[in-house]
Formats: structure tokens, sequence, C-alpha cells
């Protein structure tokens, strides 16, 4: 359990309260990105499970995909993992509910591509998602004008719809994207795909000016965040940091050649998630 969840109250939305949460306590969030039943699902479950107790504020789930276009080698690399476990919707699912057995604070978002959203059916996914304990829902490759077939789905079922604005979004397009938008703002640093390149502090408290002109949402920031010194530059800027590339590729050093896993995998990921979380607030119990 993460050291402010025990002031959440369960009967609203986990996403706003815990901006809220972090507001009053005056410090960044950190919100932290693996992918669905990586490298396996038991070591997948372990460090899902153990995520809000070294400071994972919020929590991205990838559903794998076969043709992630906008993920680089280490988040491509992550899937192909995933997908040899034949991991689909359901069993995405199925580990939020899991999870959500022992921890009801932490919002929950699954990012991925429309496809296997698509083809399961936006009703049938919002409600399962729901029923699941699912915050909020990132669709990398569907755009606002094309996001109302899901996103009704979702608000009737309290699941937020969070948009990607990017260096590239102008102050025409902007509107366009932040009217759809809720939960909050995700900020991409960087042009291109996921994990290339370092996030420039300038450039994104530039951006961040020009956001906050557009929403009061509030703006987490990922791309090219991969240290903690990084994390903590980006997010006196932001509401809050995102970090999955950088995770992501500590799970791919823990598999070898012959696709053993080391056993130690899930604590040295919980271990550089915690030197995340000490590097945005100091030090984490």
């Amino acid at each position: 359990m993460s050291r402010i969840a025990s002031e959440v109250d369960n009967s609203g939305n986990r996403i706003a309260q815990r901006f809220a949460l972090l507001q009053k306590h005056k410090r960044p969030g950190l919100v932290t990105f693996i992918t669905a039943n990586d490298p396996t699902p038991e070591m997948f479950m372990q460090i899902f499970e153990g995520l809000p107790s070294v400071g994972a504020d919020l929590i991205e789930i990838g559903i794998p995909f076969s043709d992630p276009m906008a993920d680089g080698p280490s988040i491509q690399a992550s899937s192909q993992r995933s997908l040899k476990h034949r991991t689909n919707i359901n069993d995405v699912l199925t580990a939020v509910a899991e999870f959500r057995r022992s921890e009801i604070d932490t919002p929950v978002i699954l990012m991925g591509y429309y496809n296997p959203i698509y083809h399961y059916g936006g009703q049938e996914f919002a409600e399962a998602a729901a029923r699941a304990g699912v915050d909020g829902v990132i669709v990398v490759d569907l755009p606002p004008e094309e996001a109302e077939e899901l996103n009704v789905h979702l608000r009737a079922n309290d699941i937020h719809m969070i948009f990607l604005t990017a260096p590239t979004s102008s102050d025409e397009r902007l509107p366009t994207i932040l009217s759809k938008a809720s939960g909050f703002v995700y900020y991409v640093a960087i042009a291109g795909i996921t994990g290339t390149a370092v996030a420039d502090e300038q450039a994104v408290k530039t951006a961040m000016a020009r956001l906050r002109r557009h929403t009061k949402l509030p703006i987490a920031v990922g791309f090219g965040i991969k240290t903690p010194q990084q994390a903590r530059a980006i997010s006196a800027h932001c509401d809050a940091a995102v970090v999955g590339s950088a995770i992501v590729d500590i799970v791919g050093k823990g598999v070898a050649a012959d696709g053993k896993v080391d056993p130690s995998l899930s604590t040295k990921v919980l271990e550089f998630v915690k030197s995340l979380a000490t590097g945005l607030h100091g030090a984490w119990p």
C-alpha cells in the first residue's frame, strides 16, 4: 500500500482522488508501466502487486499487441514475450481483478491499441474492465475524432479515456484532443517511439505552460524518462512522471536466451521503482 493510500475514499474515482492527494501532499506522482504477463504471468503478478508498496502512484498495464507501432524495441519485445503466453484482454482483466483483491486504492490504467478492443467489443470491454477495477484506458492509435464509439461505453462505466498529446500537437489541435480527455492528460515528451531518446526538461517546461492554457486536468509526462534524476527534473513541471521503457528493460534483462527467468527479477524491478519514487519525493520506506 502506498504512503498516502490510507487517505483514499474508495467511494469515488481513484484517479481524481490520487491526484488530489498528491496535490495535498505537494508532491508529483510516479506512473509506472509494465506489460501484462511479461515475462511470465506469475512474475508479472509479483511485480504488479508489489508496485504500490515501493511508490507507484498510478500503474499502467500494457495490453500486448502483435504490431505495436508507437512502441520502441523494449516494449515491442515485452509484447512478444507476453504473447508467447497467448495473453489476451481477458487475461489482463483477470490480473487486474486479482490485484484488486488486495489493493483497492491505486489507479490502474490499461494502455494498448484499438484492434484487440474493437474485436472484443467496445461495450463488452468497458463493462468487463469496470468489473475488474480498471480506472482508465489509453488507446494509442485511436484519435479523438474516432474515439466516441468506445468512449461512450467507457463513460457509462465510469472509466476515463486518457489521450496523448505531443510536441507536434498544435494550439489549433489541442482543443479537439483535450475536449475528449478525462482523468489526466498524457504528454509524450519526445517525438517518435518509446524508449529511444531522453526527455528535455526545458522543452517539457515550455510545453506544460502551453498545455495548462488549454486544460485543468492533471498532466503526466512520459517517454524518455529513464532515471530517478530525470524523473525528478521533469516532474518539477508537471503532475506526474511516467516511466515505462526503463522498467521493461530490466524485465527483459532478467530473461535468458533460453527463456529462463531470473527468480530475483521482481525484486530488481521493485528496487528500481523504489529508487524512482525516492528520486521524486525523498526517502521511501
